[in-house]
């Protein structure tokens, strides 16, 4: 599967160790597609006639070769920091995280996460939690390092009473060991000004609308190259949007950023008409679109944001499960 170009000074070299002479930082697109993902099971169990060409593809080419098959949104950031040492942050574990483990990990050569952002504590972000053991050295007695996990108090409550074994921190008596992950929670805030750090990379916490309801983090990170990624937003509050527009805080290098649908509006979720007026306004130079539903055809939709991008000035493209970016963090 073909890379997209750079932004900025990254490299294109995949390896194994921690420190790799001449391998930049990279943004590696674990998964790209909404939370049901693609292709849609309703399409393959009960046809439509005539089928729907996006999901019927996924009967006759395979996943790898197939940009419209997309997994629960997740993002992984190969980041190089100036010693030359890698370090591995995944944002968000979905419903697919260990498919993606076995298709990109190993394509890519990503040999372990070193820590793990979550933006919310819906199913698409968190389920995938207890198979981060699956990335963890093999200990039948749980005696590893834990991954750190950074996360809302609000999501904290809502994975503890989901996955009490993952949070606990000593057995009851007379409770067996059972492997399990081992994960080190850390609790952030729902606040631009309340930056954190998970293995030497800064983020900017970004609290976006995800329905009138309910708060969802983005996050800002990058010194050199000022990336967002926001997956499930339905509105910018208005003092999150002047952290990441060009009239505000400055421009941004690279915007990632919720899509669901192509036409219409949805009440939890931009689609593609907010999804580029919201582009508009922020004026990043570059976007990539995630969080798609089988409306979307990759080749065909591609080109016409490409027209979209030279009317626009302001390149946007649909991401897809896979695609590695080098970047200069």
């Amino acid at each position: 599967m073909e890379n997209q170009k750079p932004l900025q000074n990254g490299n294109n070299v995949a390896g194994d160790d921690r420190s790799r002479v001449g391998d930049g930082s990279a943004l590696i697109f674990l998964g790209t597609g909404c939370s049901s993902a693609v292709p849609n099971a309703m399409c393959l169990i009960q046809p439509s006639d005539p089928p729907c060409h996006v999901c019927s593809q996924s009967l006759s080419i395979p996943p790898e070769h197939n940009p419209n098959y997309r997994c629960n949104t997740s993002l992984l950031i190969d980041y190089c920091s100036t010693n030359g040492m890698h370090n591995y942050i995944i944002i968000d574990v979905g419903k697919t995280f260990k498919e993606q483990v076995l298709r990109w990990f190993t394509f890519h050569k990503i040999p372990r996460i070193d820590s793990i952002v979550l933006t919310h504590e819906h199913a698409d972000a968190v389920l995938g939690l207890d198979d981060i053991r699956v990335v963890q050295p093999h200990s039948p007695t749980n005696d590893i390092d834990p991954t750190a996990i950074y996360l809302t108090q609000y999501a904290m409550d809502s994975v503890a009473s989901r996955f009490p074994y993952l949070v606990q921190k000593k057995l009851r008596e007379g409770q067996e060991v059972r492997r399990v992950a081992q994960l080190d929670w850390r609790v952030i805030e729902e606040d631009y000004d309340k930056p954190f750090v998970a293995s030497g990379l800064k983020f900017i916490p970004l609290p976006v609308m995800h329905g009138e309801d309910y708060i969802c983090l983005g996050f800002l990170f990058g010194e050199k190259s000022k990336v967002a990624y926001i997956s499930d937003v339905s509105r910018f509050p208005s003092n999150t949007e002047y952290v990441i527009s060009k009239s505000g805080r400055g421009q941004l290098d690279l915007l990632i950023l919720d899509c669901l649908y192509k036409k219409g509006s949805h009440n939890v979720h931009l689609c593609l008409p907010q999804t580029l007026d919201a582009l508009k306004r922020i004026c990043p130079k570059r976007a990539l679109l995630i969080g798609m539903t089988h409306d979307f055809d990759q080749h065909k939709d591609n080109e016409v944001l490409m027209e979209w991008s030279e009317r626009e000035g302001i390149h946007v493209q649909l991401a897809r499960d896979g695609l590695k970016i080098p970047i200069d963090l």
